[in-house]
C-alpha cells in the first residue's frame, strides 16, 4: 500500500510538471519536446531527484506514446497516397541512406569500434525519430503544408529500411548465420507486403471493423486495434511504429476523422511520458566524456539531413522556403536510434561507450531537431526576403 501511495505521488508529480513545462512551451512559442526531455534528465537516473517504482508504467505508457504518434500521422494520409509518394520518393530515400548512415559508421570505425560497431552507429545517425518529428509537425500546424508528404515519404521509406536493418542487426550481434539473417529479413518484408495490400485492398472493411456510432465502443476497438498491430508487428520483427501507421492509412473517411479528434488528447499525453521516459533513462554524468564527439557527429548529421530533405522536396517542385522546412523537420533522432544502441551493448559486441554517444547524440538531437524545424522559417526569411510568400 505505501509503495502504491508513493507511485501515485511521484506520478501525479510529473504529470503536473508536464503541465506546467507545456505551458512554458506555448508562454515562449516553440515546442514542448526539448523542455520534456530535459525534465526527464532531472529526475531520472543521477538526476537531481530521481524517481523509483514508476518505471514499469511509464514504459509501456511511452511505448503507447509512440504508436499513437504514428496512428494519428497515418490517419492523415491514404494507402494510394503512400505508395505513391514511396514511389516518387525512393531515390531521396537511397540518398538518405548515404548521407546519413555514413558519418555514424566512419566515426565508430575512427573510434577503434570495429565492423559491428560501424554497423551500429550507422543505424543510429541515419534514422530519424518519426515520433518527435509527427509531434513536431502538429504542435507547427503544418500537416496540410506541400512538403509534409515529402517528409512523411521519407519517414516512411527509413521506417522500412529498419524494418530490414533491425533484423541483419540482432542476427549479426547473435553470431547467427548468414541464413538465419536472411530469414528474419524475409519475414519482415512479407508482414509490410501483407499490411500494405491489406490497407490498399481493405481498407473500407478495416474502417468499417473499427466504426461505432458509440464514442466508447469506438476509442476501445480503436486503442485495441492499434495495439493488438503494433504487438504483433514487433514480434514479428517488424516496428510497432511501422504496424500503426500501417493501420492508420488503412482507415479513411468519416471513421479516420473522428478517430483523429478522439485520439488526439491522448496521444499528447502519452507522447509526452515518451519523451520524459527518454530522459529519465538517461544518467546525465555519462554525457560529458562523450559530448564532444557527439557534437560533431551531430553538426555533420544536421547538414546531412537538410539537404536529404532539400533535395526529396525539390524533387517534388516544392518551393525553396518549403525545402527548408522539410529538411529541418527531419533532424530529429529519437527512439530507433536508442534501440539499436540498446541492442548493440546489451548483446556485449560492441563496446560500452558507444551506449553513451548514442544517448548524447540523441539528446542533441532530439533538442535541435524541434528548436530547428521551428526556426528555420523565420530565420531563412531574412536571407530569401523573395521566398516569403512561396512556399
Amino acid at each position: 500500500m505505501q509503495d502504491t501511495a508513493i507511485s501515485l505521488i511521484e506520478l501525479g508529480a510529473v504529470f503536473f510538471g508536464l503541465g506546467i513545462l507545456g505551458r512554458l512551451a506555448w508562454k515562449i512559442g516553440v515546442s514542448p519536446i526539448p523542455l520534456y526531455l530535459i525534465g526527464g534528465l532531472a529526475f531520472g537516473t543521477g538526476g537531481l531527484v530521481p524517481l523509483h517504482g514508476i518505471e514499469p508504467f511509464t514504459h509501456l505508457a511511452s511505448e503507447i506514446g509512440v504508436v499513437l504518434l504514428l496512428l494519428l500521422l497515418g490517419l492523415e494520409y491514404s494507402a494510394g497516397e503512400l505508395v505513391t509518394g514511396l514511389r516518387r520518393s525512393w531515390l531521396a530515400g537511397v540518398i538518405d541512406i548515404v548521407l546519413n548512415a555514413v558519418p555514424g559508421a566512419l566515426v565508430a570505425l575512427l573510434l577503434g569500434w570495429g565492423p559491428l560497431g560501424a554497423f551500429t552507429m550507422a543505424g543510429v545517425t541515419y534514422i530519424s525519430s518519426s515520433g518527435i518529428i509527427a509531434k513536431v509537425l502538429g504542435d507547427l500546424g503544418r500537416l496540410g503544408n506541400r512538403e509534409t508528404p515529402v517528409i512523411l515519404s521519407i519517414l516512411v521509406f527509413e521506417d522500412l529500411a529498419m524494418a530490414v536493418y533491425l533484423p541483419i542487426l540482432t542476427a549479426v550481434l547473435a553470431g547467427v548465420s548468414f541464413l538465419g539473417g536472411l530469414t528474419a529479413v524475409g519475414v519482415s518484408l512479407v508482414v509490410i507486403t501483407l499490411v500494405l495490400v491489406v490497407a490498399l485492398r481493405f481498407g473500407k472493411y478495416v474502417s468499417a471493423l473499427v466504426d461505432s456510432p458509440d464514442p466508447e465502443v469506438f476509442l476501445l476497438r480503436l486503442l485495441g486495434a492499434a495495439l493488438l498491430v503494433a504487438g504483433i508487428a514487433s514480434e514479428l520483427q517488424v516496428s510497432a511504429a511501422v504496424g500503426s501507421f500501417l493501420l492508420g492509412i488503412a482507415i479513411s473517411g468519416s471513421t479516420a476523422a473522428n478517430a483523429t479528434r478522439m485520439l488526439e488528447p491522448l496521444r499528447d499525453l502519452f507522447a509526452a511520458l515518451f519523451f520524459v521516459v527518454f530522459g529519465l533513462n538517461t544518467d546525465p554524468s555519462q554525457i560529458p566524456p562523450v559530448l564532444p564527439v557527439a557534437l560533431l557527429l551531430a553538426v555533420a548529421t544536421c547538414a546531412t539531413k537538410v539537404l536529404t530533405g532539400w533535395f526529396a522536396a525539390r524533387m517534388q517542385g516544392v518551393g525553396r522556403m518549403g525545402r527548408l522546412r522539410a529538411g529541418a523537420a527531419l533532424v530529429a533522432r529519437g527512439e530507433f536510434s536508442i534501440v539499436i544502441a540498446g541492442l548493440a551493448v546489451a548483446s556485449g559486441a560492441v563496446p560500452g561507450e558507444l551506449a553513451a554517444l548514442a544517448t548524447a547524440y540523441v539528446l542533441l538531437m532530439a533538442i535541435v531537431g524541434p528548436v530547428a524545424a521551428r526556426v528555420v522559417e523565420p530565420v531563412a526569411r531574412m536571407f530569401l526576403p523573395s521566398q516569403a510568400k512561396k512556399a
